[in-house]
């Protein structure tokens, strides 16, 4: 216990002494930063470019960091982001020997009393003009001094929205001098590309690199190089929402246009559910219109939303075509030969039409057919055998109206009877009139009757055919617009 106690003691008193040294070491540091502050800053100015020679170029060199896409607007076209920037040069009056200062080889002082370079991104696009974030630099004893910066940048991007939302963006950050030449100040970039490591994974966007290229430029005001890095932010855009809230309704819509076809004629709701399919698409297009650019280029999404809405207005328009086709009465013409033979003879088992009441399975069709002939002609021979007696009861009249007219003369009480008999010839000639008109009447009607149904027979197969149409040319513009994003 006593060994254990001498151990413990004497590891507290190593511990209380390592920490007094530090804290002298410390303490002197800090005592030397002071001092090293003081001579390093007695004679400097910050407004001069740190060279022994004037003829000296300096050399900065830049890293861009991105650290967030904090947002893209498509209409203004306008890309903000995050980024930090680290520039690093070196300062020929800002140096040390550190031997001289207790190996204090580095010190952080805040980044406007030293000169900075003007480096400024070329296609900003912010209303804000102010000045970089005073952090501070790193100051080393040789003279190189490390200045990060964060900062939100919003930059000009041409923005392509062709395929949109299955569209890929290049944008473009262009840092560079704003007044001095590449013969006093040139711009190296660190890597070949920026640095993405600490990248924060956006929501809309993929980051498919960030590759970095210097150019230098000469303008036609000066005969000075000026050079720049561009760093061009590869996008591509992340299309499941606009997949499930833009596009996947478009194309369920459009496919209730062709079922309009399908409604029966005497239902009264087929124009209207194309009107109501056509509105929705309305809606829709408005909203892909507030998104995007008012450019000539159309986006992929908008296309297939007019070629949508095309084709409702082209079907609403044939379906009125069509209804009129099915209203047509018994003051219209007769269905011409060609369209008896094509529609209502070919196309109508091709699109499996029948008459109302009529399908493709029912067998007792035919007997029940056949029934109805087979009662139609009874009903004639019946006919004709009343109409048969009629006018032999009419031919009889007819022989004793002479005979009739010599009694008359001679026997008095004959007379009368032969006057009744008259009477009662007239009044058949009379019925047999008016079973004739009636007949004419029932025959002109059921001629009328069969054009109409024609006429809706008609009518029927067209609404087939183009529902047929329009369901293929909906599904191969559904597919054409799905596969651009694989």
């Amino acid at each position: 216990m006593k060994r254990n106690s001498l151990f413990y003691f004497s590891v507290s008193l190593w511990l209380l002494f390592t920490a007094v040294m530090l804290q002298a070491v410390e303490s002197a540091k800090g005592k030397y930063a002071h001092m090293l502050f003081n001579e390093l800053f007695e004679d400097y100015s910050n407004a001069l470019r740190p060279v022994d020679d004037t003829d000296k170029v300096l050399n900065v060199t830049l890293q861009i960091t991105l650290s967030q896409i904090k947002d893209m607007d498509e209409r203004n076209q306008i890309l903000s982001a995050y980024l930090w920037i680290r520039q690093s040069w070196y300062d020929a009056y800002l140096k040390w020997d550190k031997d001289k200062y207790d190996g204090l080889d580095s010190i952080r002082i805040p980044s406007n009393l030293v000169w900075r370079p003007d480096i400024v991104l070329y296609n900003k696009a912010d209303d804000d003009f102010s000045e970089p974030v005073n952090t501070n630099v790193v100051l080393r004893y040789d003279g190189k001094i490390t200045w990060d910066a964060p900062a939100i940048t919003k930059s000009s991007c041409v923005v392509d929205v062709s395929y949109f939302p299955f569209d890929s963006q290049q944008c473009n950050l262009t840092f560079g001098s704003w007044t001095y030449n590449g013969n006093q100040v040139d711009i190296i970039n660190s890597l070949d590309s920026g640095d993405l490591s600490d990248f924060v994974e956006d929501v809309e966007w993929e980051i498919h690199g960030m590759p970095a290229v210097k150019n230098v430029i000469t303008y036609g005001c000066c005969s000075e190089p000026y050079p720049d890095v561009t760093f061009t932010l590869i996008l591509k855009r992340k299309s499941s929402f606009y997949i499930f809230n833009l596009l996947l309704p478009c194309i369920l819509i459009s496919f209730l246009a062709p079922l309009g076809f399908y409604l029966p004629a005497d239902s009264g709701e087929k124009v209207s559910l194309g009107v109501t399919v056509l509105l929705a698409l309305t809606v829709f297009q408005l909203m892909v219109a507030e998104i995007m650019p008012p450019s000539e280029n159309v986006p992929l999404i908008g296309k297939y939303y007019i070629a949508t809405m095309t084709m409702i207005t082209a079907s609403t328009a044939l379906t009125i075509i069509i209804m009129n086709l099915h209203h047509c009465g018994s003051e219209a013409k007769p269905v011409p030969q060609w369209a008896r033979v094509v529609i209502l003879d070919y196309m109508s088992k091709i699109f499996f039409v029948y008459d109302v009441g009529e399908n493709c399975t029912s067998p007792k069709r035919e007997k029940e057919e056949e029934r109805k002939l087979e009662g139609d002609d009874g009903c004639q021979r019946r006919h004709k055998e009343v109409r048969g007696h009629l006018s032999s009861r009419h031919d009889d009249c007819d022989l004793k109206e002479k005979p009739n007219g010599h009694l008359n003369k001679s026997y008095g009480v004959h007379g009368e009877n032969v006057r009744e008999t008259v009477n009662c010839c007239s009044c058949y000639k009379m019925l047999i009139k008016n079973i004739e008109y009636i007949a004419n009447c029932v025959r002109d009607h059921k001629a009328n009757r069969a054009k109409g149904i024609e006429w809706k027979k008609v009518a029927k197969v067209m609404d087939r055919f183009f529902m047929w149409i329009f369901f293929i040319m909906v599904f191969f513009m559904s597919v054409l617009i799905i596969g651009k994003a694989a």
